[in-house]
């Protein structure tokens, strides 16, 4: 389908992990398919799938969230990817990153990933690290908490006072890359704020 994207939300399933710091691409889908007014339903490739378009006559988008856990999300990401005929460069990660400040937006195609197992997971699945990534930064922890057990955390009090705000950045990233291209957007959300 010539002019598909499919945006994947990475996270856990669960009411255990909705909140959780690791959840946050799960919950940028969330806001891309509450704007549209579109609810989610089940598909084949272990995903729960919500189809719509950018705007009306606009690109289609495929708002996705794997039924998986994180560390195999990719099965779920190439499954749609195959299902929808779309190509790796317009397959949209949207996933937590602890190396950004809480509060940032970043984006990229390609690279390594991180340490993260989620983008990890989805390269081997795609077979190519080259796909597009909004990146949200939810910060490293202070002290000597491990990162693994902060990102399964929910947000904290301060942090959720602006955590609607930088969902609807993550989201408004995703509008703007899908639209204007990774260079716009990147120039966009990544100049710093005013």
């Amino acid at each position: 389908m010539a002019d598909t994207w499919v945006i994947v939300g990475l996270g856990n399933p669960g009411p255990r992990y909705e909140a959780t710091r690791h959840n946050i691409g799960q919950m940028v889908v969330d806001e891309l398919a509450a704007r549209r007014s579109e609810a989610f339903r089940a598909h084949k490739a272990n995903a729960r799938v919500a189809e719509t378009w950018l705007r009306p006559g606009g690109p289609k988008l495929v708002l996705a969230k794997p039924n998986s856990f994180m560390n195999v999300s990719g099965g779920p990401a190439a499954g749609l990817a195959r299902f929808y005929d779309v190509d790796p460069e317009r397959v949209v990660v949207v996933h937590d990153e602890l190396d950004i400040p809480f509060d940032t937006v970043k984006l990229k195609t390609g690279g390594g990933h991180g340490g993260h197992n989620g983008v990890r997971d989805v390269a081997k699945a795609l077979g190519t690290p080259e796909f597009p990534r909004v990146r949200v930064g939810i910060g490293r922890p202070v002290g000597r908490q491990d990162p693994a057990d902060w990102v399964l955390d929910p947000f904290g009090a301060t942090e959720r006072q602006t955590l609607p705000i930088l969902i609807s950045d993550a989201a408004d990233a995703v509008e703007m890359l899908v639209e204007e291209g990774l260079v716009a957007a990147q120039q966009r959300f990544h100049a710093p704020r005013a």
